[in-house]
């Protein structure tokens, strides 16, 4: 794959052109995307950048982080507080993205969705209220691992990290991380299967696959 080299604010921009000008997949009146990345790439400030732009085109956006759909710590840590493939596989609540994100912006949903369901350090639930996207909105989901899961995204976009920068940028007590993100690369490709691909191994000079 040939990337080529590009701003963080012009990228932002070509990303929210695209998405100002294109249809849902399903038909649904919302549009559906992913910023996917490791927290090290930092997901959640292009998903910030992003949901900026598309308030200045005129477009209503709810932006929602995969951390606020955590499991209870009975289920998330039953096999220790360290253990990568618990974190792969076991740590978010995709059948809650499902239920309270996903299918209220069906074709034909109510546009309803819970901005979170979780909070880690208490571990109990947010209590936080629906939050309604009118049509024409845009939902932007961020953080790790979202990619494989058959969410029904129109747009996907993955930050790459290489092994070496993900390991540097990685907090010391978060690096038992890394084989779930090595296993996340080895297993579901997220190259591949991301409609664009931005290298940010330094957060200075991202490189992009393009807009096609």
């Amino acid at each position: 794959m040939q990337l080529e080299a590009i701003t963080w604010e012009r990228l932002t921009d070509a990303l929210a052109e695209r998405l100002v000008a294109m249809p849902s997949k399903d038909r649904s009146p919302w549009l559906r995307v992913a910023v996917d990345g490791a927290p090290a790439a930092a997901p959640d400030e292009l998903a910030g950048r992003l949901a900026e732009a598309l308030r200045v085109r005129g477009r209503a956006v709810h932006k929602a982080g995969a951390f606020g759909f955590l499991r209870p710590a009975s289920l998330r840590l039953e096999y220790g507080r360290e253990d990568p493939d618990a974190f792969h596989d076991e740590w978010f609540d995709r059948q809650a993205l499902w239920r309270e994100v996903f299918q209220p912006l069906d074709p034909g949903g109510t546009g309803r969705v819970l901005p979170d369901l979780w909070d880690p350090v208490a571990d109990r639930a947010t209590r936080s209220g629906y939050v309604e996207l009118p049509p024409g909105g845009v939902l932007l989901l961020h953080g790790p691992l979202l990619l494989g899961h058959w969410f029904p995204f129109d747009l996907s976009v993955h930050l790459k990290l290489s092994p070496a920068a993900l390991a540097r940028r990685t907090p010391e007590a978060e690096r038992w991380t890394l084989p779930a993100f090595a296993r996340y690369e080895a297993e579901t490709r997220p190259e591949e299967a991301a409609d664009i691909v931005v290298r940010a191994d330094d957060p200075r000079r991202p490189a992009w696959s393009g807009a096609s």
